[in-house]
């Protein structure tokens, strides 16, 4: 979300074509700097490795090496794709690197304020969807405005998932005398229920997007009286995006941590 507004309001251009030969197109209409791609490759695995080293048994190396190669991966390919110039995907790494410095140390509080506090739920949602309007007003439209959208729906379903995951007793942590847990070992049958909550998973989360994005776009066009004869035209409409993809993809956030995980237990594959 930081990265998507700081492009908005920075409004550095993608690298010209030519020289640059540009083997993606899509998002050629946002702006580059910084790299989002960079940023989300650098605090994805850095952020896995610091919130889960000490919690599960694995050399320190193994984890350094993923990550490195994690984010060298997608920082590289922004490059070679020509969507951005070596100025961007720097500036996208670091910005992440001082995102992760800024809040790693309060990631413990927010996280135990969204498990415990009641009306957690209520305020996040609000902060989110206060956050994606604010984002909506920044620049005309562009692919990162349902993006950001997107962002911030997924966000604040995953939340809300934990929150009600808690209240109910589903996930609890275990108890601190028993860390670092031990992963397990490789067999047939742990192999074969992976793949097995893999498809299912993934068949209810898209079944859930498909779902709500048939029910909100004409849902959001009758409220605010827009014409949906053309539904790419009525999806660039501030009124039509934002709902559509705030409440899509919020619920397919909240499958994904409430739903899906209830539906394993009860089918024996938790």
């Amino acid at each position: 979300y930081l990265g998507q507004c700081t492009k908005d309001v920075i409004r550095w251009p993608r690298p010209a074509s030519p020289p640059v030969v540009k083997l993606e197109v899509f998002y050629n209409s946002e702006y580059s700097m910084p790299s989002t791609h960079a940023m989300s490759g650098t605090a994805i695995p850095l952020a896995l490795l610091l919130l889960s080293y000490g919690r599960w048994q694995y050399p320190l190396m193994f984890g350094l090496i993923l990550a490195f190669c994690w984010c060298s991966l997608v920082c590289c390919s922004r490059i070679y794709m020509g969507m951005h110039s070596i100025l961007d995907v720097i500036a996208g790494f670091l910005y992440a690197i001082l995102i992760l410095v800024v809040f790693h140390p309060v990631v413990g509080l927010i996280d135990n304020f969204n498990l415990t506090y009641k009306y957690a739920p209520l305020i996040i949602i609000s902060i989110h969807l206060a956050l994606g309007i604010f984002s909506f007003t920044l620049d005309t439209w562009s692919t990162s405005r349902g993006d950001t959208a997107q962002i911030l729906g997924c966000g604040a379903g995953v939340a809300c998932g934990s929150h009600v995951n808690y209240i109910m007793g589903l996930k609890l942590d275990p108890p601190p005398n028993t860390l670092p847990l031990s992963l397990s070992s490789l067999t047939v049958t742990v192999f074969g229920k992976a793949i097995l909550r893999l498809l299912i998973g993934v068949i209810v989360l898209l079944l859930t997007k498909v779902a709500m994005k048939k029910a909100t776009i004409p849902l959001a066009c009758k409220i605010f009286r827009i014409p949906h004869e053309d539904v790419r035209k009525a999806r660039q409409r501030m009124e039509v995006e934002l709902p559509y993809r705030y409440i899509t993809y919020g619920m397919v956030g909240f499958s994904l941590m409430f739903i899906v995980p209830c539906l394993f237990h009860f089918i024996g594959l938790s």
